[in-house]
C-alpha cells in the first residue's frame, strides 16, 4: 500500500474504532487498535529500532520493551517484566525512552 493508502485506511479504522468504543464493544475496539498500530508501523522505518535498545510501549506506561532482533516491523523481544516471554510488537507500539540504547 501506498502512503496515502496507508493513512485513508487508518482514518477509517479509527472511526471503526470510535463507534466500537462509544457503542461498548471492547472486543472489536481491541482488534481495531491493532489494525491501526500495524498499518501505522508500515509507515515507520523498521532501521530505526536497534536490537539491544529499550523502548516504552504504547498503551502500557511504566513499562519497558528490549529489542533482540527485527523481522520486518515487527521488533522481536521481551518486556523487563517478564524477560523470560519473547514478543513480537508492532513497531508503532514502541516509544523513545531516555534509556533508549542503554
Amino acid at each position: 500500500m501506498s502512503e496515502y493508502e496507508l493513512k485513508t485506511e487508518i482514518g477509517g479504522l479509527k472511526e471503526k474504532a470510535r463507534k466500537a468504543e462509544q457503542l461498548g464493544m471492547i472486543n472489536e475496539f481491541a482488534v481495531l487498535e491493532r489494525k491501526i498500530a500495524m498499518a501505522k508501523a508500515y509507515l515507520l522505518n523498521p532501521e530505526d529500532y536497534k536490537p539491544g535498545e529499550t523502548y516504552g510501549i504504547e498503551g502500557d506506561p511504566g513499562e519497558k520493551f528490549v529489542i533482540h532482533y527485527m523481522n520486518g516491523v515487527f521488533a522481536w523481544g521481551h518486556r523487563e517484566s517478564t524477560a523470560d516471554n519473547e514478543e513480537a510488537l508492532p513497531i508503532s507500539m514502541l516509544e523513545k525512552t531516555d534509556h533508549a540504547g542503554k
